[in-house]
């Protein structure tokens, strides 16, 4: 996992040890790691031919730092170039936190908008639906009343029965 760090040399012990800053969780996204959590580094780490950093650590230089299993640093490299194309990736054009968080909020209204249209329109589909039970009950109803009628047309169209002599 790719860590951002900050040097710190121990001066009475000579050891050089990394404190991790923040954490990568996709490509764009790293999470700040608010416990604090320092790595030593192995005594022959900083000579290590395997290695991008350059061969001296300096204090309070920013690294960032590829850490594997067991909380063993694999690999470290200076942070310049990773920060300057931050700069000119967010800084440069205009992504001040400001403007994220009104971009956040314009998104947050128009996903609160959405769900009251949303609402709306369910709530409009219950009227309508309602509506239709009441057109098919009154349909119904007068087919009934038409039935009836109609029998009752029929009875009145029957000539009585003549009395027997």
């Amino acid at each position: 996992m790719l860590y951002l760090a900050q040097v710190q040399n121990q001066e009475i012990s000579g050891e050089i040890s990394l404190q991790l800053l923040a954490c990568q969780n996709a490509e764009d996204t790293w999470a700040m790691l608010f416990e604090e959590t320092v790595l030593t580094l192995p005594p022959d780490f900083a000579q290590n031919p395997i290695n991008s950093a350059p061969n001296v650590l300096n204090e309070g230089m920013l690294v960032l730092a590829d850490i594997g299993e067991n909380n063993q640093v694999v690999n470290i490299q200076a942070a310049t170039n990773w920060v300057l194309q931050l700069v000119e990736k967010y800084l440069t054009t205009g992504f001040t936190p400001d403007f994220l968080q009104q971009e956040a909020q314009k998104a947050e209204d128009w996903r609160q908008s959405l769900t009251l249209q949303s609402q709306e329109l369910s709530r409009r589909l219950i009227e309508v639906e309602a509506r239709r039970e009441q057109i098919q009950n009154l349909e119904a109803k007068l087919q009934q009343e038409k039935q009836l009628l109609e029998s009752s047309i029929a009875q009145l169209k029957i000539p009585p029965a003549t009395p027997l002599i």
